[in-house]
């Protein structure tokens, strides 16, 4: 058992090697932390989304802007779709489960507001009817999804890539380039705190 723990733990290790090499996604770390200050100094909103642990992660992400990350500050308007289940089983058993969040974003997104849809493989229904919503009301789109991005990639305006299809690994990216993006954009909009 040893020796599989130190394999899982190395395979993650190696990931991690590559976000240090990947520019790419250095990149899109710096433009999401910009448009987002951009957004909150407005007066808009960053919303997330995501399924069973990207879900979490939405809400986990969403936690850290609202609440505090490690400033005492003002909270900055962000929130998850998926965290009402009234709403979302109403919404699956009128509408289909499709639908759910993108039904969310109708209700409360506005112009220039951001969406940061979450899916390992890039290939959720109810993630891909989310990003063609907020692309019908001008929502800025942002995804984080695994190596190829499946097919939300060519829905988001910006996308953070994880280098594997390994799920696990995926996830674990997903949330160190969410706690980086909170950060710097608490860095950014609350120098002095």
């Amino acid at each position: 058992m040893k020796d599989r723990i130190q394999k899982i733990i190395s395979d993650s290790l190696e990931i991690h090697t590559r976000l240090i090499e990947g520019h790419d996604l250095q990149s899109s770390i710096k433009k999401i932390v910009s448009i987002s200050v951009e957004a909150f100094k407005n007066g808009n909103k960053l919303l997330l989304c995501g399924n069973g642990g990207s879900a979490s992660d939405a809400q986990h992400i969403a936690a850290e802007l609202s609440g505090r990350f490690y400033k005492d500050r003002p909270p900055l308007h962000a929130e998850a779709l998926n965290v009402n289940t009234s709403f979302l089983t109403a919404v699956a058993n009128d509408f289909g489960y499709d639908q759910t969040l993108a039904r969310m974003l109708e209700a409360c997104g506005k112009k220039k507001d951001i969406l940061i849809a979450i899916s390992t493989s890039g290939n959720s229904n109810n993630i891909i009817e989310v990003l063609r919503k907020a692309r019908n009301l001008d929502i800025v789109t942002i995804g984080f999804s695994g190596q190829d991005g499946g097919r939300m990639q060519s829905l988001c305006d910006i996308m953070i890539n994880a280098p594997s299809n390994n799920t696990a690994r995926i996830q674990e990216i997903h949330i160190l380039c969410g706690h980086i993006i909170c950060q710097l954009i608490e860095e950014e909009i609350f120098p002095n705190v």
